[in-house]
This record gives structure tokens, sequence and C-alpha cells, in this order.
């Protein structure tokens, strides 16, 4: 079935970057969106901006929190407000070595890219279930698609993690009239450097590796209307994905090793 105008796209972490994209493709398709991330003032200015084409509603709300996924959830059901998209986009990363961090920085970062994912989910899930159609896009990464590298020691995990969950949620959800996909960018014009301190290194990689964020977004947002479980954007990608996946994983290893120096802080 083609994308419902009934029903609303909740995006976390849409404050920018790949979030704020893809409230903006959705909106653009004429479906009322839900933006949800921590900084106020900039949801509400996307709210204003996007409610020229549909429906646009802002809500406030930190992901670090454990309290929060319920706590969304039922502010929207007291509202009335119907979702059938859930777009799980709110991520960051945390630089340098695993032990270079408190442990209350890897829990918040945990709870944001993992657990908080996992609940809304769950969640939100059961109405799209009863309605017979629904689309959850999940924002992963290349990075949970190659070898891992020293230094931002959760984030390929993680969104390794969120690849094969998706894929799982969407073999259950096949007969159930939901898509679920995995939407694994690559290097992307945002803030997300500028957020974990490594806009000067990144800045360095081959401009062909890079996509802009509406870019991504479209990408995203047409894999899930036509189901399918991952889509990596753009073709630099897609070829890397494809070496790390053919190539003897010690070589894959080796390769991933000698780059990363080029775009992760291993201090």
């Amino acid at each position: 079935m083609p994308l419902r105008h009934d029903r609303h796209a909740l995006v976390t972490g849409a404050s920018s970057g790949i979030g704020a994209a893809i409230a903006r493709e959705y909106a653009s398709r004429g479906v009322p969106t839900i933006l949800v991330a921590r900084r106020r003032e900039r949801l509400e200015a996307l709210a204003r901006d996007l409610s020229a084409g549909a429906p646009s509603i802002a809500i406030a709300e930190d992901l670090a929190d454990p309290g929060a996924p319920a706590r969304l959830h039922a502010t929207l059901a007291e509202r009335g407000l119907r979702v059938g998209i859930l777009v799980n986009n709110a991520g960051y990363g945390v630089p340098g070595r695993y032990l270079s961090s408190d442990w209350k920085v890897h829990a918040d970062f945990l709870q944001v890219m993992q657990t908080a994912v996992a609940e809304l989910t769950w969640r939100f899930l059961p109405a799209m279930e009863a309605d017979g159609w629904g689309r959850i896009l999940n924002v992963a990464s290349l990075a949970g698609l190659v070898p891992s590298s020293a230094g931002h020691t959760l984030y390929g995990a993680n969104k390794a993690w969120l690849i094969r969950f998706s894929e799982a949620l969407a073999l259950e959800m096949v007969p159930k009239g939901v898509h679920v996909t995995a939407l694994c960018p690559g290097f992307t014009y945002s803030e997300f450097h500028d957020v974990n301190g490594m806009r000067e290194k990144v800045s360095r990689l081959p401009k062909a590796l890079w996509l802009d964020s509406a870019a991504v977004a479209r990408i995203g947002v047409e894999a899930c209307e036509a189901g399918r479980m991952r889509v990596v954007s753009g073709g630099a990608n897609r070829a890397i994905a494809a070496l790390s996946k053919y190539l003897p994983e010690p070589l894959a290893r080796a390769l991933v090793a000698g780059k990363a120096k080029d775009f992760r802080d291993e201090g």
C-alpha cells in the first residue's frame, strides 16, 4: 500500500542532519510529522517550516532519559495522534578509546542508540500491526557493515545490532503489512561530525565518499516504501560494503584499520 496521509511520521533526532531531511522528505509527500529531539527551538522552527506542506508537531524529549519512550508514547496517545511511520534516527558518536570516557557517557549512548530504539519500536509497532500498515525506518550506518577499528568503540557495534534487529523485525512483519528498513549511510553532510569533534579529520576525505542529507533521506524513504530490508546510500558506499563482505576478513580489517585514522579519534 502507498503512503497514508492519515497517519503521522514520528522522527527522532529531527532537529538537524539526516533526521531533519527525512522529516522534510515525508512532509513533501504530504505526510504529517512529529518531530522529536532535545533542541526545542530548532524543532519548532522546522515544524513551522514543514507545516506549509503538511501538519507538523514538535516535541522536545531527551532519549537518554529511560522514561522518554513511554512518556512520548503516552503523550501522543493522549493527543489522539496515530503514528504509522517510525523513524529511529537519533544518534551520535563517542570519540576516543573505550576507557577514555566515563561509564555514564557510554550508558547514555546505549540508551539513546539501542534501548530507546527497541522500546519505541515495541510501543508503536502494535498499532501498525493492528492497522495492517506501517513503516519503520532505522538509520544505521555503513559502519555496521564493515570491520571495526580502534576508537568510537560502541558505534559500529551498535549499528551492526541495528541492522540485524531491522532485518529480523522485517521478516516478522512481512505478513502484517509493515515495512522495516535499515538505512546505512556513509559520510553525510550534516552536524554529526561537528558534534563528535571530528570535522577537521573527516573533511580530508575524498568528496566522492559524501552525500547530502536530502539525498540520503530520499534513498531511505523510497527503500522503505519498496519494502527493502536494507539499503546503503551512494555507489561508493555500496562498493565499500561489497568489498568488506567478499574480501578475506584479515585483509578487509587491515584496510579499514589503515584508513580509520582519517575519520576516527583513536586516542
